[in-house]
């Protein structure tokens, strides 16, 4: 594996981050986005602050809990970002061990070839806003190039990985008609909505609003469900 790839953060036993799978969970640094609402604000922005894990103590406690641990999920941050990234998903491939890539696809040449390759059972892909260029610049932090967002999920949609598609929803960025909008670019998916945390947002100014209540949560999460 390549010297340049880099893990920040290991959780051995996660029930939530792949349904119906236990998995352990390998956190990688560095985001090309800056979603003002980000939960791993420290990856993003101060990854050397983080100490590095090996990826030979992370596949040891893997297989010593084999019995109970039957899959790994590569997040960060973003993934596609951090350089060994394909040499890093080889290893667990060759240790037998399904693998799930949480992606925000902006890196479809890499994704195309990561799928090409067989290289991972799962992929699940955050898409930020409806895919007009202003929307997602201003939920990504960055300006983004929804070309490539729109390549990344016509790439999935034809995968044969299992696929999730993800949005985190906040009220000054998402409405009922944005859900329904991500969701005519995913037909025959399931959109997974996720209400945002704002004591843990990357921007200071997301810290002070509020999420969602449950009430109005669970109405966009109905939408997210249509067919």
């Amino acid at each position: 594996m390549g010297a340049e790839t880099l893990i920040k953060g290991f959780i051995e036993a996660s029930f939530l981050d792949w349904p119906g799978r236990v998995v352990s969970v390998v956190f990688l640094p560095s985001c090309n986005l800056r979603c003002p609402y980000c939960h791993n604000a420290g990856l993003v922005l101060t990854p050397d602050n983080f100490e590095e894990i090996s990826i030979g103590g992370i596949l040891s406690g893997i297989e010593e809990n084999a019995g109970f641990i039957d899959g790994v999920v590569i997040t960060g941050g973003e993934p596609t970002v951090s350089g060994g990234l394909l040499e890093l998903l080889e290893r667990f491939r060759l240790s037998g061990i399904p693998v799930k890539l949480d992606t925000n696809g902006t890196r479809p040449e890499l994704l195309g070839k990561i799928l090409e390759s067989g290289l991972v059972a799962a992929v699940a892909m955050d898409i930020k806003a409806p895919l007009t260029s202003e929307e997602y610049s201003v939920a990504a932090g960055r300006e983004v190039d929804v070309t490539a967002i729109k390549e990344s999920i016509k790439l999935l949609l034809n995968a044969r990985a299992e696929v999730f598609f993800r949005t985190t929803v906040v009220p000054v960025l998402h409405d009922e008609d944005a859900i329904r909008r991500i969701k005519r670019e995913i037909p025959g998916h399931r959109l997974i909505l996720q209400n945002f945390r704002p004591d843990e947002a990357l921007d200071p100014q997301y810290r002070k609003m509020l999420a969602f209540n449950a009430e109005d949560f669970e109405k966009l999460k109905k939408i997210a469900l249509e067919k």
